[in-house]
């Protein structure tokens, strides 16, 4: 008979695979902070090896044209920060104190990396969750409205709004708004992160708003918050007209299924159906951009931290380049490619969240 039992060690089409120990999310995980990891040592050996073909010597980038003309002070100098060795030493050498958790001494500060990055990066997280907020909610607003108003006038105002969004240079649109909105008007806070003569409050998380929050230090976070917008609102221009076009573009792929058609045909209500039919799944793809939108305005941040004197990573990456500041440039790199790869992480997992047809195998 054709349905004789299958012989004993023989595979079938159909036979299920054996479910893995800890589950697929685990074997997910495990995969992502491998790869993570081989990336972190790719992406320093890259940028060792940039910052070793850039023409300048960091010696007479520190210490001054007197002192570059003395031998015994530029040898010393070269010895203190290990430039004397192979390059291949100095780059081995470097990835055993990063594993130990050393970035090394920064020759601009005098301090170590580590403390530095500490120092800056939390204002620079902080001005970049504040922009990706703003842009998520604006953005995506638009981007709706646009959609379900396709061809009509909406939707031509508001296309012709994010295609000016995502055209526009940043640094222009940071002079123009100091000028207007700080210089001329006065109707926002301009440098800095807090009014000048304000103490900042107790260090908790390195977020002054969230600091000022939990200190109870009510003036603080209110100066705090407004020294947040005009920066933040000029890191948004780009990311708002980016998200619009691709809310758009997901919003209107979607209206064309059936399961659409069916939901109005029930006679739910149009918000009902853009809300629960709608912008769920088209929320994978937004948060996809979201999450790459995210790791610009950290990388991206540098012109603007300029402008507006922002005391963050920006600025410590622009510093550290002009003084040739090697260990501090080696750091950016590494803050930045990991702040890439957590945000990729945090959205592969979230699709499993919006979408239950995704599954993490």
């Amino acid at each position: 008979m054709n349905s004789a039992k299958q012989p004993r060690g023989s595979t079938g089409a159909g036979r299920r695979r054996p479910a893995r120990p800890g589950g697929p999310l685990l074997w997910f995980l495990g995969r992502r902070l491998v790869a993570a990891a081989l990336l972190c040592v790719g992406i320093t050996l890259v940028a060792f090896v940039l910052t070793q073909l850039v023409p300048g010597d960091p010696a007479a980038a520190n210490l001054g044209q007197r002192a570059i003309g003395d031998p015994e002070v530029v040898a010393a100098f070269r010895a203190k920060y290990g430039l004397d060795q192979p390059v291949p030493v100095q780059y081995l050498t470097y990835i055993g104190n990063v594993l130990q958790g050393n970035f090394g001494l920064s020759q601009q500060s005098h301090r170590p990396v580590a403390q530095d990055l500490a120092e800056y990066v939390p204002a620079t997280i902080e001005l970049a969750l504040f922009a990706i907020v703003l842009s998520l909610l604006v953005g995506v607003a638009l981007g709706v409205v646009a959609a379900v108003n396709r061809d009509r006038w909406p939707d031509q105002v508001l296309r012709v709004v994010s295609l000016g969004g995502v055209s526009m240079p940043t640094f222009w649109v940071a002079l123009v708004a100091f000028y207007l909105l700080f210089f001329k008007f006065g109707l926002l806070p301009g440098g800095g992160r807090l009014d000048p003569g304000m103490s900042p409050p107790p260090y908790a998380t390195g977020f002054y708003t969230l600091d000022a929050a939990l200190a109870g230090q009510w003036d603080v976070l209110s100066s705090a918050a407004g020294h947040l917008v005009l920066p933040s609102l000029v890191l948004a221009v780009y990311t708002v007209g980016m998200l619009m076009r691709f809310t758009r573009a997901s919003v209107l792929e979607i209206l064309g299924n059936d399961y659409v058609r069916a939901a109005r045909a029930k006679g739910l209500p149009e918000r009902v159906v853009i809300l629960r039919h709608v912008l769920r799944p088209a929320m994978v793809a937004i948060i996809t951009v979201a999450g790459v939108a995210f790791g610009s305005l950290l990388s991206g941040a540098v012109l603007v931290e300029n402008i507006f004197s922002w005391p963050g990573l920006g600025q410590y990456a622009y510093r550290s380049a002009v003084n040739l500041d090697l260990p501090g440039i080696m750091g950016v790199s590494i803050v930045v490619a990991a702040v890439y790869i957590l945000i990729n992480l945090l959205v592969d997992l979230l699709y499993g969240v919006i979408d239950p047809r995704i599954r993490l195998t």
